[in-house]
């Protein structure tokens, strides 16, 4: 019974064949290239054998992202799978939730709300990030304030099964910044969580501190997680300080435009 209904898939996919346009495969790779990207998966790959083979091809993904101005970052090492590069680099975006400040504290869990607590400014033109879009950053007081945020990565659409086998890179950054007339601290802290959300590994670096009378210039923390293993479910960002002379208000270090991003392969980015 198995080689009858084989030979009824033949069949059938034969004569799919039989009713479709023969096309030249240059005519074919420039009409693919305006189908929705996962439809070229999920419908036209199953169409044919020819389809299947001309969808599954790297040469069809790599012209998809040159179209779309998906290049790597380093022409000489490519990506070793093209349509995964493609999938990551449209799905690519920041997965913390209200980064800049714009929304007051919404998205985050304030786990430290010492001194004066947190609070929200605006940005000077005198002392703006090199992305001037961002306007606001969240200011630390005389006694520990901590942020953190809780990443769902099955819920933004990276599977257990893709986290496991591929284990793309995790790329962390985030901007921070002293006052020039006080001294304070910059802590940050990120972890992979497994389904427990028990840690799997962890960025904790030493704190950076201040002095008084600095040069108040914007700094970037930035960390790529690789090669950390399979179970990585969750991601947790915490983040903040506090000034050093316990000066009543907001003297503390400011922190703003953080971001977490999967990526491929962060050296081709």
């Amino acid at each position: 019974m198995g080689q009858g209904r084989s030979g009824q898939s033949s069949s059938a996919e034969a004569n799919v064949s039989a009713m479709l346009p023969i096309l030249p495969i240059a005519v074919l790779e420039e009409v693919f290239a305006n189908v929705p990207a996962q439809e070229l998966v999920c419908v036209c790959r199953l169409v044919c054998r020819e389809w299947k083979e001309l969808v599954d091809s790297s040469s069809l993904w790599k012209d998809r992202c040159r179209r779309e101005g998906y290049e790597p970052r380093n022409a000489s090492n490519p990506p070793r799978n093209w349509r995964q590069f493609y999938f990551l680099c449209k799905k690519r975006r920041n997965l913390l939730k209200n980064p800049r400040a714009e929304e007051q504290f919404k998205d985050w869990e304030i786990v430290e709300n010492g001194g004066d607590r947190w609070q929200i400014e605006d940005m000077s033109e005198q002392h703006l990030l090199p992305d001037e879009t961002v306007q606001k950053y969240f200011v630390t007081s005389y006694h520990l304030c901590l942020k953190s945020q809780l990443i769902d990565l099955a819920k933004e659409g990276y599977s257990p099964k893709f986290m496991d086998e591929i284990q793309p890179d995790i790329v962390v950054t985030d901007w921070y910044s002293p006052r020039r007339d006080c001294g304070c601290v910059y802590n940050v802290c990120v972890e992979l969580l497994n389904q427990k959300r028990k840690v799997i590994q962890k960025f904790s670096p030493e704190p950076v501190y201040f002095e008084q009378w600095n040069d108040m210039q914007w700094q970037q923390m930035r960390h790529v997680f690789g090669g950390y293993g399979p179970g990585v479910r969750f991601i947790r960002f915490t983040h903040g300080g506090k000034d050093t002379k316990f000066w009543v208000g907001w003297y503390g270090i400011r922190v703003t435009n953080s971001s977490v991003e999967i990526v491929l392969e962060e050296s081709n980015f």
